[in-house]
């Protein structure tokens, strides 16, 4: 059995995956704030899941993964400002309270390899990039199963990518993708409830079709990015993606216009490269049960 912790800004879940691979138990609590709740919640839920089937002894693999900095070889993660954590020894801490000694990693990596896995035969042998469209806009790339990190863990990280939108941006350029295309370019362009922006649009309300096509467009070209530098699939998540239907509509519309005139886009052939990630399925936790390497059993503990 392989457990995975998934900290979230609102929300802390763990699942079992069992020996296929399949989900067995999945349970989730809200996200403490500060170091010591945000660890004291990932220990609850990481405790329950495990005895769901049968407790720590059954549990041969132990992943977590969090918001911010987070570094796989020492295990500590920094700034993840969401949950008011400064630094946290995310592996120690849960070790000591666990008795396994878990693999880390930053959330949406791990949300990478979760929709990797998620995807299965389709997935199998390529090259998968993950778009988190949450507050900010992230990203990851997956090979073959393993994660890509390139130089100081950035490739695939797109959000900052200067294009020109003419607006500043909290990482301290001007224009980043991010600026059209996440939760938080959402809230400045549409103030009102983000669950009413689609089915504003699909009435007719000028604002909306605007606000949605501004949003498809950065989606979209972040999409573009990725497959140009060797995704072949590109799984869309996040909050920004609740309304999956909607959403994957919206960026179709606007890849197919552009690609109307654009010999070089129709062969990238962007719709058939994209897929919008079902909402209920949680992929960082997933991929958090899956991150490389054997768990350390600790003696004595547990």
């Amino acid at each position: 059995m392989r457990v995975g912790v998934d900290i979230g800004g609102t929300k802390t879940a763990a699942l079992v995956l069992d020996a296929t691979g399949a989900t067995v138990t999945h349970v989730s609590a809200p996200s403490g704030r500060g170091a010591t709740q945000v660890l004291a919640t990932a220990v609850d839920v990481a405790d329950r899941a495990a005895s769901a089937v049968g407790g720590w002894a059954q549990v041969e693999h132990l992943g977590a993964c969090m918001p911010g900095l987070v570094d796989p070889d020492t295990g500590w993660a920094r700034h993840a400002v969401h949950l008011g954590v400064g630094e946290l020894d995310l592996a120690g801490g849960l070790a000591a309270a666990t008795g396994r000694r878990p693999h880390v990693d930053n959330d949406v990596k791990a949300a990478a390899l979760g929709a990797h896995h998620s995807l299965g035969a389709e997935a199998a042998t390529g090259t998968t990039a993950y778009l988190n469209v949450g507050t900010g806009l992230a990203a990851a790339i997956v090979h073959r199963g393993e994660v890509v990190r390139g130089v100081g863990g950035a490739a695939g990280e797109i959000g900052h990518l200067p294009v020109g939108s003419g607006i500043r941006c909290s990482c301290g350029q001007e224009g980043c993708l991010e600026t059209v295309a996440s939760g938080t370019a959402l809230h400045r362009m549409w103030p009102r409830p983000a669950g009413d922006l689609f089915p504003a649009a699909a009435a007719g309300d000028p604002r909306a079709r605007d606000v949605v096509a501004t949003l498809a467009h950065g989606i979209a070209v972040a999409v573009q990015v990725l497959v140009v530098t060797g995704a072949e699939l590109v799984v869309i998540g996040g909050g920004v993606a609740r309304d999956r239907s909607a959403l994957e509509a919206a960026v179709a519309a606007d890849v197919t216009a552009r690609a109307a005139a654009s010999p070089f886009l129709r062969r990238l052939d962007l719709v058939s490269r994209t897929r919008v990630l079902d909402g209920d399925v949680p992929v960082a936790a997933i991929g958090a049960a899956l991150l490389p390497g054997r768990t350390e059993h600790l003696a004595g503990v547990r």
